[in-house]
């Protein structure tokens, strides 16, 4: 039995490529900027909220070693 008999072609693989490709609904640009908008703003926010719980948890840890 030969290998290449189970493999389908590369041409036939990059015309469905090309279809799926096709099949892609780009965002607008104002749907674009609001999710990236949303993305930084919310990158931004946990990034804070793991500084103070990392700044909260240093004193405590600090604290305790000092006992």
């Amino acid at each position: 039995m030969s290998e290449a008999a189970g493999k389908a072609p590369k041409k036939s693989w990059f015309k469905g490529l090309k279809a799926e490709y096709k099949k892609i609904i780009w965002p607008d640009k104002k749907s674009l900027t609001k999710q990236t908008i949303a993305v930084v703003a919310t990158s931004v926010a946990l990034g804070i909220i793991i500084k103070i719980l990392d700044v909260i948890m240093t004193y405590g840890i600090d604290a305790i070693m000092k006992l």
